[in-house]
């Protein structure tokens, strides 16, 4: 199984809709194009900024289609799957195989405290309804309220020969290191899955990341990877230092709005995110956006 591919900047991209939450086409394809242009070496559909939580399946498939379609190889796309139960993981899998995602990424079930046994068969299963294409786990213990073991991400990466890889978004760097050093031996390829510890997550033996920002500064955070990969070690820390402190004006508004928020004040046209959530009012976390972009040369 060719898993090269598996590198660098990935964007989990914006789903942009229209006033009827439909997915906008024309917007979707502008944004695929901007990311693409922008340097990434990879879009990710429907991950945590991607809204997947708020999709029916019809409109993530068409979506899908939009995506890989405008895509059209240049780069290749991952489908994000991040649903509860088992069997509908395994259907958002075929489906997004059937649609031309390269690789599907698999966020561990929210709302449950599966055990190793559970979480250890809940990947298998799904990993083994499409057999021929990687599958990545997504660790996210912010947003599902426990973390994957590296004891559980060694065995599955040494038990399902699909089960390539991972996002890592504990933002703990010791256990992203774990899961490298746990897996090296079948090259098993770990993405960082912070921002703001882009750099780290390289230095520690990360193949990439999955970066929200690459939305609305691509250039950016396109630079931590590339200065890294040529050896400009200084270079890449201090485009890390540069794009941080935008990053992290982030937090002080509603998870996800923010990344909208700033491709708008980039004069991207990405819409509003989905209801409930609204896009940040003018106050302290907005002027934080502006100053912090402003600083970094973005606006």
């Amino acid at each position: 199984m060719n898993t090269d591919f598996i590198k660098g900047v990935v964007v989990p991209i914006l789903t942009i809709v229209d006033e009827d939450e439909k997915v906008d086409e024309k917007k979707q394809r502008a944004q695929v194009d901007y990311v693409i242009e922008g340097g990434v070496t990879g879009i990710l559909a429907f991950g945590s900024n991607g809204e997947f939580y708020m999709l029916e399946e019809d409109e993530m498939e068409r979506g899908l289609r939009i995506i890989v379609d405008q895509a059209a190889g240049r780069v290749p796309v991952y489908f994000g799957i991040g649903a509860i139960n088992t069997k509908k993981c395994c259907r958002l899998a075929k489906m997004a195989v059937e649609n031309g995602a390269a690789a599907v990424s698999v966020l561990q079930p929210m709302f449950l405290k599966p055990t190793h046994d559970e979480l250890f068969l809940h990947f298998k299963t799904i990993a083994e309804s499409i057999p021929d294409t990687p599958v990545l786990l997504y660790n996210n213990p912010g947003r599902v309220g426990y973390t994957l073991t590296a004891q559980l991400v060694e065995e599955l990466a040494h038990q399902v020969p699909n089960i390539v890889g991972m996002k890592d978004t504990s933002g703990d760097i010791t256990l992203t290191e774990e899961f490298i050093r746990r897996t090296r031996d079948v090259g098993f390829k770990v993405f960082g899955g912070k921002d703001t510890l882009l750099y780290a997550s390289l230095c520690h033996g990360a193949v990439g990341g999955v970066c929200t920002a690459a939305n609305f500064m691509p250039e950016l955070i396109t630079d931590v990877y590339n200065k890294f990969a040529a050896g400009d070690l200084h270079g890449s820390l201090e485009a890390q230092f540069k794009l941080n402190p935008v990053r992290l004006s982030m937090d002080a508004a509603s998870f996800p709005v923010a990344a909208k928020d700033m491709a708008a004040l980039r004069g991207r046209d990405v819409g509003v995110p989905y209801r409930p959530s609204l896009p940040t009012p003018a106050g302290a976390a907005r002027d934080g956006f502006v100053r912090t972009m402003t600083a970094a040369g973005l606006l």
